[in-house]
């Protein structure tokens, strides 16, 4: 089992201390409780009784007892008070450079790139995000779309909505992009062969590998906005704004669990996955069926999912439509995050996305949830 009977009964005993906390501190021992078990139930009534009066040293602010107005299928709706406004920062300056141009090593080759590319088209949500976190955003005039309502991410704002788009999100359109006379392209290695050379042939492009792990992808697509120095600021303060926010939420005594529904899936994110690296980069635990790479599950083997809190992600309105139907499962119900009313839909671009800023806005999620219960 992912997740023992001894942390399953630390969820009710948490559960039944979230009654006091949604109006003061709560202490929040689950060790203690689940040393507890091992005497019989009645240590653990007397113990829980006894954390409600004195209190410990790890203690849930009032705050983060999560009161949601919106749920799907009885999942917490994380995200909804997303400030958009800041997602993006002032342009950041450009790395000093001997000439007009630089030479950036990336996945498909070498190129040779302008020193302070003013017209950028981005081919991948991660290099739009990349483009954010610099402060370059503004200078991007076309971008490959997302599947969905929106052209591009919510938690990117609503100014990268007036981006022109380039093609569909399966495949870009090099006329496009050749009439808006870019002097950059950055994206993921594009399917199909000589998709480099193609691009190449329009302006100097940059590409990186979506399967070298999010921050050298970063890192890469940032080296060819030419802001190499500032990625690496911004990735340092990231890692100090996760190991902080775990700090805070004493990450490590939760065990995190995180499943995606597609229209006919359902995969538990593992440590291979964005999610789950950002997780481990806040020191957030995992079940230990879900410390290895993502795996597929059915509503026979649902025990995988059990975690103290269950974080669910719908790919779409399809992907919404099957979660649904799982969520609302005999077989769901009976998992201990669900009766302890710790499961929380949270948004697919940003916990299934790539790239800082989502990472950032996966850890503002986290603060507002890892310690918390749907209350209404």
């Amino acid at each position: 089992m992912p997740v023992s009977a001894l942390v399953r009964t630390r969820n009710r005993c948490d559960s039944d201390r979230a009654q006091v906390a949604r109006n003061a501190d709560s202490p929040r021992d689950g060790t203690a409780c689940k040393r507890a078990v091992r005497h019989g139930g009645t240590a653990v009534a007397l113990l829980c009784a006894a954390l409600l009066v004195a209190g410990c040293s790890q203690k849930t602010d009032a705050s983060s007892i999560v009161r949601t107005t919106t749920n799907i299928a009885g999942a917490g709706v994380v995200g909804l008070e997303r400030d958009t406004s800041r997602a993006c920062p002032l342009p950041s300056a450009a790395d000093p450079a001997n000439g007009k141009t630089r030479t950036v090593t990336h996945a498909a080759g070498t190129s040779e790139v302008p020193a302070d590319p003013q017209r950028v088209v981005v081919l991948s949500t991660s290099a739009l995000d990349a483009a954010c976190a610099v402060g370059l955003w503004e200078r991007v005039v076309g971008a490959m779309p997302i599947d969905g309502p929106r052209a591009q991410p919510m938690y990117l704002g609503y100014g990268v909505l007036k981006i022109p788009a380039v093609g569909s999100a399966a495949q870009p359109d090099l006329g496009q992009i050749a009439a808006l006379h870019p002097d950059l392209i950055i994206g993921d290695i594009p399917g199909g062969s000589g998709g480099f050379a193609a691009l190449q042939a329009i302006a100097p492009t940059v590409l990186a590998d979506p399967d070298s792990g999010w921050q050298a992808e970063f890192s890469t697509l940032a080296a060819g906005l030419g802001r190499s120095n500032a990625a690496a600021t911004a990735l340092e303060n990231y890692r100090y704004e996760a190991r902080d926010t775990g700090n805070i939420l004493a990450a490590s005594q939760s065990q995190a669990s995180v499943v995606r529904f597609t229209a006919d899936q359902d995969q538990v994110q593992g440590s291979n996955s964005f999610a789950g690296q950002v997780l481990a980069d806040a020191g957030v635990q995992r079940p230990t069926a879900q410390r290895g790479t993502s795996f597929d599950v059915t509503e026979q083997d649902l025990i995988k999912v059990e975690g103290d809190i269950i974080y669910v992600i719908f790919a779409g309105e399809s992907g919404e439509e099957h979660g649904k139907k799982v969520l609302r499962s005999d077989a769901w119900k009976e998992l201990g995050a669900a009766s302890d009313k710790r499961v929380f839909a949270v948004e697919d671009t940003v916990w299934h996305g790539d790239g800082l800023t989502a990472a950032r806005a996966l850890l503002a999620d986290l603060r507002s949830s890892l310690n918390g219960y749907v209350t209404d």
